[in-house]
């Protein structure tokens, strides 16, 4: 690790805040002589995002190393080996390392130290601070699944990194005053001459507000990324930076998710456009590869560099930026990036067995066998059919929202999507997995109340999902889902009434003959429906379901509750609740 200094500097509010500086004899960039007398230096800045708890190369789902068409690789342990690479290439002085968000979820690595053996209760160190702190990141940004597992958590591993974890636009919800770091500066020394300063400022998504309402509600809120730019970048050029980055957990696109109550998500972009003073943003959140891309700010038509290191550690980001000494200060010349893909190395050994007792406990954990199936069971055609594997989790939610409310009189109906293509339940044994494999997210249920009507705009905004198929076109699932980059999990099912999509009519008119035991559903007729704690906050912008009445939130983890019931049953078996119920046809003509 390099040496550190702190101080304390006072910030608009903020009280006191201590920003790390880079310092020591190892801390030396080396300058050249340019004509004239001018000094040239250049500072490496690599970056990660949207590691979603990958630290080994391993899949803890197939319970082997991971594998996809493309060749990639995932895990900080390659990433590490990359990391040490480069640093031995530029020189470990002249690097720094930061992450722009979503660390702390996504494997069942991470599920098992946030939820069976909690680091909140035992006080081990979170496998993910251990690797990165071993790495030696230099500064890590909040992404929005940091706030998944609530805020003691949270907590806990931002006390646990070495790093400084930042968020500059995750506020306290009565003060308005920074719930974390906004930024850092970085000083590196150069041998004879004045320290290059780097500013890092790290922004985190607004979608938290909805996304994880539950976890943050009357504690936080989550401003504009644009805005907060527009406060902290000033301050941190007057604290003397002579480089400024900005880590965003937010995509490029300039679009969002949800509804026009949140600040924008993808914002990363226009934060670039919009705000004078910044370098580069290292941006995440989108899970996509963008090596290098230039975006003009429009106050001072200056360039901004933008890059994104696609997912799971999968890719790195290497920014190199030239700074040239003149009439006294540093000044970024030229700024170049690319992406460094992982599979090109080996993984860390340090790494590797650093993590190996915890690694080694979630996969036996992962291979703990609930229960048992009567035959294979697959999610492969589950955005256009309707499968047993999916009826599965329908099934556990309504069962579950029953015995909850046992004074219901009205009809329980279930919302699920198909996160996982490549899902199966094999015939015999169903272990953890298995049925994590097949629910990825980490889901709480809710129930809510709905209309036939409502129940039929939610229907029609989901059947968007399908591109429009013309008379006569050939049936080409490749072709037939996923219109407009919708993905798969803003593709819900209903289970409990019955359903025709008809591709061939355009969006808004593609829900036909719904009806509940056998005759139409009327307009006002009044259902239970179960539904996850994303889609009801808002995730997705789904008609009708942020406002609809709650009738049942208890914050039972879904996958946690397929796995119970796996386990009481002994058996999953299609005939106890395969219903197809719903299905897609073309003017009237069954699909398939």
């Amino acid at each position: 690790m390099r040496p550190m200094q702190t101080k304390k500097l006072a910030l608009p509010g903020v009280a006191a805040l201590t920003v790390l500086a880079l310092v020591g004899p190892a801390a030396h960039a080396v300058a050249a002589d340019r004509a004239g007398g001018d000094r040239t230096v250049t500072v490496t800045v690599m970056g990660t995002s949207d590691i979603h708890s990958n630290a080994v190369n391993w899949d803890y789902y197939k319970d082997a190393a991971y594998a996809d068409s493309a060749g990639n690789s995932v895990g900080l342990a390659k990433v590490s080996s990359l990391v040490n690479k480069v640093r031995a290439e530029r020189g470990a002085d002249r690097t720094l390392l930061f992450d722009s968000g979503d660390t702390i979820q996504g494997t069942p690595l991470a599920y098992y130290y946030a939820k069976v053996e909690p680091i909140t209760r035992t006080g081990r160190l979170h496998p993910m601070a251990e690797a990165m702190n071993a790495i030696g990141y230099d500064a890590v940004t909040l992404g929005n699944h940091e706030f998944n597992y609530g805020l003691p958590l949270l907590a806990t591993w931002v006390r646990q990194m070495k790093a400084p974890v930042l968020g500059a636009n995750a506020v306290h919800a009565a003060s308005g005053r920074p719930a974390y770091l906004p930024f850092v500066i970085k000083t590196m020394k150069v041998k004879g001459e004045k320290p290059v300063r780097v500013g890092v400022l790290g922004l985190t998504n607004p979608g938290v507000a909805i996304w994880d309402k539950a976890n943050v509600e009357g504690r936080l809120r989550f401003t504009d990324l644009v805005e907060s730019a527009r406060q902290w970048v000033p301050v941190i050029r007057r604290q003397g930076a002579d480089v400024v980055v900005v880590t965003a957990h937010a995509g490029d696109n300039g679009m969002s998710s949800y509804g026009a109550d949140l600040p924008i998500e993808n914002a990363s972009a226009l934060v670039a456009e919009q705000v004078p003073g910044i370098d580069a943003v290292l941006f995440g959140h989108a899970h996509n590869e963008v090596s290098q891309r230039f975006v003009t700010n429009k106050v001072t038509g200056q360039q901004v560099l933008l890059t994104e290191p696609g997912k799971w550690g999968q890719r790195l980001s290497v920014i190199d930026f030239e700074l040239a000494k003149k009439r006294g200060k540093w000044s970024v010349t030229g700024k170049s990036a690319t992406t460094l893909n992982t599979n090109t190395v080996a993984e860390d050994p340090k790494i590797v067995n650093l993590l190996k007792p915890q690694h080694d406990t979630t996969v036996k954990y992962v291979n703990t066998v609930v229960a048992q199936s009567a035959q294979q069971l697959s999610a492969t055609e589950s955005p256009y059919k309707d499968t047993p594997i999916l009826d599965y989790i329908q099934q556990v939610q309504i069962e579950t929202v029953k015995q909850a409310l046992p004074d219901n009189q009205l009809p329980v109906l279930s919302i699920a999507a198909p996160f996982s293509r490549s899902a199966v339940f094999p015939a015999g044994d169903i272990r953890v997995r298995d049925v994590a494999g097949l629910y990825v997210y980490d889901n709480t249920l809710l129930a809510i109340k709905l209309t036939g009507a409502q129940l039929k705009d939610y229907l029609e905004y989901s059947a968007k999902y399908f591109n429009q198929l013309a008379p006569g076109d050939p049936v080409d699932v490749s072709r037939l889902t996923n219109a407009g980059n919708t993905p798969d999990y803003n593709y819900d099912q209903l289970s409990g009434v019955s359903y025709d999509i008809d591709v061939a009519k355009p969006v808004g008119q593609r829900i036909v003959n719904l009806g509940y035991e056998g005759a139409p559903v009327p307009a006002d007729k009044e259902f239970v429906v179960a539904i996850n704690n994303y889609r009801q906050s808002g995730g997705g912008g789904f008609p009708h379901v942020t406002g609809a009445p709650v009738l049942y939130n208890a914050q039972v983890e879904i996958r946690q509750a397929l796995i119970e019931h796996a386990t009481a049953k002994g058996t999953i078996d299609p005939a106890d609740f395969a219903v197809a119920n719903w299905r897609l046809v073309r003017d009237g003509a069954p699909l398939f």
